[in-house]
């Protein structure tokens, strides 16, 4: 890859994490925005995911503005059941999950509708995989949105 072309598709690629055009052809727009060929940015897009470099390519939706609530939640796992983790983090409330050196080794967040909603979540973690688990509620929320520049 030549260095313009790079040069170029590292600009997309800041662009795309603050902008993204909502038009019906949104990479022809970006094609003639760059100068390149849509084909060659969704491929390039593709590329990217496929080696994991990129997680994820879609909106991200406020959950708060929709009327539902996030929080932190941790538990100790046993050495000989850190395979729970993975079952855990499979469930659709939770959207982030981690393993952590620490007593409290498996941190995750749930969005749920409702705090009832929440601690009856929780509740059947606990009972269904023997766990306790801390609640840790956000109390403010800073930051909305990550950005990386390329």
């Amino acid at each position: 890859m030549d260095n313009l072309k790079e040069k170029k598709l590292k600009e997309l690629l800041n662009f795309l994490q603050k902008d993204f055009p909502l038009v019906p052809e949104p990479f022809k727009i970006l094609a003639k925005k760059f100068s390149l060929e849509e084909k060659e940015i969704i491929e390039f897009l593709k590329n990217l995911k496929k080696r994991k470099i990129i997680r994820h390519f879609g909106a991200t939706i406020d959950s708060y503005k929709l009327g539902y609530i996030t929080c932190l939640c941790a538990t100790s796992l046993p050495e000989d059941k850190i395979k729970l983790a993975y079952e855990i983090a499979k469930f659709p409330e939770i959207t982030h999950a981690y393993l952590r050196e620490h007593e409290l080794n498996f941190w995750f967040t749930v969005v749920t509708k409702s705090e009832r909603d929440l601690k009856e979540f929780c509740k059947n973690l606990e009972e269904k995989f023997q766990i306790k688990i801390k609640l840790f509620p956000a109390i403010k929320k800073f930051k909305v949105k990550a950005v990386f520049e390329i």
